[in-house]
């Protein structure tokens, strides 16, 4: 039985055109090679499992190649070829910092450069994971990566460049790694699986690539694991069952249920989703990166940044023409919230049933706050003021001088709706009459009629002493009910007093009750007249500072000041100090 060798190692790329998703730096190496301008010391960082240490391997198999190709590539036919990809070369040397992160460590690989190769050009150092390096073996590792012996070259590979001290940065010529793209992993993984003849369907693999997150190793290994689970057979379903990846039917299902506000089926999906043993931080995460999908298709210049299987893409391209991006921005918040609080809740099921309740209303809630307001029950008309017509010729009778004047009545709020019943009985007694004058004259009678029940039914009060101090306590109690003690201690220090029938005078005596009183004005007004019956009822303010607040307070003397005191008082206290040579600390 022959020994397995997993896909990553078995399928590691041996030369520079077979490593996936990093063309820009290849292509800067092999013309580097061509030309022969090769750095003494190379930085290789990036991501994990994105080709860093397999293109330090590849640049030193290179380098040493004696039959060197024009495109730049080694011709792995040759000894130095050979003995490389059989791991036999003595001129690459590979340490791993993470174990060996030391002084001693480095002062050895020192002591190893000093020795020019017995084959070949050049003696290559690989050192994996610099970053994890000591400061005092960096320290030692300064001088001669600055200067080595021309057969040297050093290549450092790290995923955490912020680490590596700046003096190492700059003797180093820095390659930064990216993330390997979704369709470069879809396509490796696929001729893995042809030269493996594995029954691989397409969607599977886009879900093992955005599985690995741009890292070709996971990728790599996550297909060997489904291969052994399926028996050679890598299809959608049973890629999602073995990753524990929820089905993003689901969560257009879910999103439909919200749209539609229909919170039992949405709960109902959630017991479903809850019983397939997926947990509530997931289920929370992955319909945030399903909105985010959602809210990517709505505008077509972003919509590249799509990354999802290509069955559903029009499905997403629909969902988003049919959901308000106010929606999506305002759930995904909520989303954002539940997944930073799960971890604190004690009852983690309710805690996401409460996110999804949340966001089954959301669109009602968002109706709401613009404006929105859906108008239930049965509507009442506007109360507008009976206005009295203008008798012109009765004044220009009188007096042909005097101005016309306009005079207005405010019925009192508490006063009943003007009922149509009243009016149509009304309107059918005048409707015998003609012209629009007499129908003018007929309103007014309806008008003045209406306004004499009111005023039988509430009439005003005058406002004397005595119940302008219950009506005064009054408010004062209705602000201590209210919970707004601080104003209910200002005002039981005021004082109010009747000015004419129609006239209110508070007096307040500090800047402090003058802002409190300007606080609550509007609503004692209110107040005020709903008590009265009276909308023709003022309040006007008397503010005297008192004498207490604008006499100078006391404070206590200085030091020196009650020097001077003493001495004004016992002369013969300067005398002692001036024989003494004393000095007040002050």
């Amino acid at each position: 039985m022959d020994k397995f060798i997993v896909s990553a190692r078995k399928y590691r790329p041996q030369t520079f055109d077979t490593v996936v998703g990093q063309k820009h730096i290849t292509t800067t190496l092999k013309n580097a090679i061509l030309h022969n301008q090769l750095a003494h010391a190379f930085l290789f960082c990036g991501p994990r499992g994105v080709g860093k240490t397999t293109c330090a391997r590849i640049l030193a198999k290179t380098i040493n190649c004696q039959n060197l190709q024009p495109n730049g590539e080694a011709c792995d036919a040759c000894t130095s070829c050979k003995s490389f990809n059989e791991g036999s070369s003595l001129n690459i040397h590979e340490l791993d910092a993470a174990s060996n992160n030391s002084v001693d460590d480095i002062r050895l690989l020192i002591e190893q450069v000093r020795f020019a190769p017995q084959m070949g050009r050049y003696k290559v150092y690989i050192i994996d994971e610099v970053h994890m390096l000591s400061s005092s073996a960096f320290n030692a590792f300064l001088k001669t990566l600055e200067e080595p012996p021309p057969y040297a070259i050093f290549i450092l590979a790290t995923t955490e460049k912020h680490k590596i001290l700046p003096t190492i940065l700059s003797r180093c010529q820095i390659f930064d790694f990216k993330r390997i793209t979704l369709n470069d992993t879809v396509e490796h993984l696929q001729e893995i699986a042809t030269k493996e003849a594995i029954r691989a369907e397409k969607t599977a693999l886009q879900v093992i690539a955005q599985k690995s997150e741009g890292c070709m190793r996971d990728a790599l290994s996550i297909l060997d694991k489904i291969v052994s689970f399926t028996n050679g057979e890598v299809s959608y379903q049973n890629t999602l069952e073995h990753l524990n990846i929820l089905d993003a039917d689901y969560f257009f299902k879910l999103h439909a249920f919200m749209m539609q506000q229909q919170l039992s089926e949405a709960m109902l999906l959630f017991d479903d989703i809850n019983r397939k043993g997926f947990e509530g931080d997931t289920v929370l995460n992955t319909f945030s990166e399903f909105l985010r999908n959602v809210l990517v298709c709505k505008d077509e210049k972003v919509a590249h940044l799509l990354e999802v299987v290509e069955s559903f893409k029009d499905k997403y391209l629909e969902t988003a023409k049919n959901t308000p991006s106010s929606w999506i921005i305002s759930a995904l918040n909520v989303l954002n919230d539940a997944e930073i609080n799960y971890k604190q809740a004690r009852n983690k099921r309710l805690h996401v049933e409460l996110a999804l309740i949340k966001l089954t209303y959301l669109q009602q809630a968002l109706d709401l706050s613009s404006g929105k307001k859906k108008i239930t029950g049965s509507t009442k008309a506007v109360a507008f003021r009976a206005i009295k017509p203008i008798a012109f010729h009765q004044e220009q009778k009188t007096n042909a001088t005097a101005p016309a004047k306009l005079v207005i009545e405010e019925p009192a709020k508490q006063a009943p709706p003007v009922t149509e019943a009243k009016i149509s009985t009304s309107a059918q007694k005048q409707a015998s009459v003609p012209n629009a004058s007499t129908r003018l004259a007929s309103l007014s009678k309806i008008r003045q009629q209406i306004a004499s029940e009111i005023d039988n039914q509430n009439p005003a009060k005058p406002i004397d002493e005595e119940s302008l101090q219950i009506a005064w306590h009054e408010y004062i109690l209705k602000l201590k009910t209210s919970g707004k003690n601080a104003v209910v201690t200002n005002f039981k220090m005021m004082e109010c007093k009747p000015l004419s029938p129609e006239s209110i005078q508070v007096v307040c005596n500090s800047e402090i009750q003058l802002g409190f009183l300007k606080q609550e004005r509007t609503y004692l007004i209110d107040f005020m007249q709903q008590f009265f019956h009276n909308q023709a009822v003022t309040i006007s303010i008397d503010f005297t500072e008192s004498i207490e607040e604008t006499l100078p307070t006391e404070r206590p003397l200085t030091i020196k000041e009650q020097y001077l005191k003493l001495t004004e008082n016992y002369p013969l206290i300067k005398t002692l100090k001036e024989r003494l040579n004393l000095e007040l600390d002050y």
